[in-house]
């Protein structure tokens, strides 16, 4: 599944500029295409820069065999037929690393090449990227609402099946703690978790009705004392009583799925207290986005679940990334329709900050000369991630970008951390490429 060819995994009209451009011997023209988002997502405050990994691996797979040429050969002339048949990316990508914060106009992901051989990557780049960037973002914002508790990422039945093993790494890289997808396991190395459903519980009935304490005896003999119940598939304080009765006080955690979770945690500590399993955790699930964990920081609860809210986005499930021509043969080009202006020439990113490590804005500027003097602290954003079409030999980890994020986060101004609707965290201030004066962003 890894190695699955990506080459059709774009649009149409890719191809077909590619076409016209070969047609008329403007297809080999030098060319910068810059990814970026306008704006954030309504109420967000930061967005998180995620899937850059994935897209550097599937750049590898963009070929195309004969079962694709095979597609596109209906729309196509021969000449690009030919063309595609020896299709190998052969320029070179810059970006924000994975678990990078971006704002506004952040030039995050930068593609250099000939206009045909970058253009055709629009649609993967961006597919990938507004994806898992949008899980990212919504995953940081619950980690940071939860504090220091872990939270088990279990929303793989809620989304496409790829998008569940894309959503567990995206999850992971904002830390949560694991994920219920083995696939992810498999893939990207992410932490698996898991015990049991209702359904188990409910499979233990008889003639004589319901036999919880059989459903609990079974999964403790097999996974051990240190297993998660689930008590409320009937009545949660006989649940609770019942699952301490079969595994004893050092019973691993009891997992509460429905109901008020709030009222319900403070019910099952205390009764979980009573009967000498002080150190059994409280799991919640059930329908958990950002607003609803932050609620319950101040109850006894342990470990969050969450699932269809983060593979969704929390209510915004793209990123809203584009993918521009920004550069032609040095000439710098941009778009000029209303709302959906773009800012031409190549462009590079400096973030600065206090000496205590806090952000204090974003400076982008043009690619080629000297970063803007500043008297703060000044950090460059983009690194290189593609050259001549190869990867750049140690690119950041998975875990370095979980790491990276966790102290992005933390430089965040404070205000920029809650979920509360306002302006971005941090400004963002242009350098015009004309004139190298500043000029305020215009999303």
């Amino acid at each position: 599944m890894t190695s699955m060819n990506t080459a059709l995994l774009t649009d149409q009209y890719e191809l077909t500029m590619v076409a016209a451009a070969l047609a008329d011997h403007t297809a080999h023209r030098t060319c910068t295409f810059e990814v970026f988002a306008r704006r954030l997502p309504d109420g967000r405050r930061y967005g998180v820069v995620a899937g850059t990994g994935r897209l550097v691996e599937q750049l590898s797979q963009f070929r195309f065999g004969p079962e694709q040429l095979a597609v596109v050969e209906k729309f196509l002339d021969a000449d690009t037929l030919e063309w595609l048949r020896n299709y190998r990316f052969s320029g070179d990508i810059d970006g924000y690393p994975e678990g990078e914060l971006y704002f506004p106009g952040s030039p995050i992901l930068t593609v250099r090449g000939s206009f045909a051989e970058a253009v055709v990557l629009e649609t993967l780049a961006l597919s990938i990227l507004n994806h898992d960037s949008a899980i990212a973002s919504a995953a940081a914002r619950m980690v940071t609402a939860a504090g220091s508790r872990p939270i088990i990422e279990m929303g793989s039945r809620r989304t496409h099946e790829q998008a569940a093993v894309a959503s567990s790494r995206a999850a992971y890289l904002a830390g949560l703690s694991a994920t219920s997808n083995l696939e992810a396991a498999r893939r990207h190395g992410v932490p698996s978790a898991g015990t049991s459903a209702h359904s188990f519980t409910l499979l233990h009935t008889s003639a004589d009705g319901p036999d919880e304490k059989a459903a609990f005896a079974a999964q403790v003999a097999t996974l051990g004392v240190g297993t998660t119940l689930l008590v409320d598939t009937y009545d949660i304080t006989q649940g609770v009583a019942s699952a301490i009765e079969v595994a004893g006080t050092e019973l691993g955690a009891v997992r509460i799925d429905s109901g008020d979770l709030g009222v319900l945690a403070r019910q099952v500590r205390r009764q979980l207290d009573d009967l000498g399993a002080s150190n059994t955790r409280i799991v919640v699930s059930g329908d958990l986005d950002e607003y609803a964990i932050a609620s319950l920081r101040a109850e006894p609860v342990d470990v969050y679940g969450v699932g269809t809210s983060l593979v969704t986005g929390s209510g915004s499930p793209t990123a809203g990334m584009v993918y521009k021509l920004v550069e032609v043969d040095g000439i710098p080009v941009a778009k000029r329709a209303s709302h959906k202006e773009s800012r031409g020439g190549a462009k590079t990113a400096i973030r600065t900050a206090k000496a205590t490590g806090t952000i204090v804005e974003e400076i982008i500027y043009p690619t080629g000369t000297a970063a803007p003097e500043t008297t703060l602290t000044a950090r460059p954003l983009q690194i290189p991630l593609v050259r001549g079409g190869e990867p750049v030999v140690d690119l950041p980890t998975l875990d370095d970008s979980r790491e990276h994020l966790a102290a992005a986060l933390v430089s965040l101004p404070w205000e920029g951390l809650g979920l509360s609707r306002g302006e971005p965290a941090i400004p963002v201030r242009f350098i015009a490429p004309e004139t190298h004066q500043p000029e305020g962003y215009r999303p």
